[in-house]
């Protein structure tokens, strides 16, 4: 296949429509521009342009009709970019969060001790219960009202230094001393 008369040089791949981009959309669309047209403008592909006409499309109350708007695609592109992503877990936990906080500033608990005895003898599941790890990071992220200060194990600790090795003692003279006839 010859690519030398693709329509999709210029633009950048994964790059998504601006506002800006919906509304040249929607004025070529009004003014009857295929698809394939709209995306040499654009300099994208023509199926991304059948799914923009597709997410911003609505039926006007009035007329019954079907047209493109770029506010409604925008609006259906912003609705779709909230639940994209990872979700943060700690939302999801509350109560073992609420549980950690409480023994950790009242009981002096470490957050590894928390999750032990969470498991073992306070009644929570695996399925309420976060990782010592996820703790340490939502202790990172401030997300608990814990600070780095508050953990005297994490800032006492030093992280390990690569030293370069020397060598104790020499083992003979070096190759360049000795004697050529050797």
């Amino acid at each position: 296949m010859d690519h030398s008369n693709s329509i999709t040089d210029s633009r950048q791949k994964g790059k998504h429509f601006t506002y800006g981009d919906r509304r040249v959309i929607k004025s070529l669309h009004e003014r009857k521009y295929s698809n394939r047209a709209i995306a040499r403008e654009l300099n994208c592909s023509p199926s991304s342009i059948g799914y923009e006409l597709k997410r911003g499309t609505i039926t006007t109350p009035n007329s019954h009709r079907k047209r493109y708007f770029a506010k409604a695609g925008q609006d259906a592109y912003d609705d779709n970019r909230k639940h994209c992503g990872r979700k943060i877990e700690f939302f999801k936990h509350r109560r073992f969060m609420e549980y950690v906080v409480k023994h950790f500033h009242q009981d002096d608990w470490s957050l590894d001790a928390c999750v032990g005895r969470a498991l073992a003898i306070d009644g929570f599941t695996k399925d309420e219960v976060v990782s010592t790890k996820t703790l340490y990071k939502y202790v990172d992220e401030k997300l608990l009202g814990i600070i780095n200060l508050d953990l005297p194990m994490k800032t006492a600790r030093s992280t390990k230094q690569h030293k370069v090795r020397q060598n104790l003692r020499k083992l003979g003279r070096s190759i360049d001393e000795r004697d050529p006839k050797i």
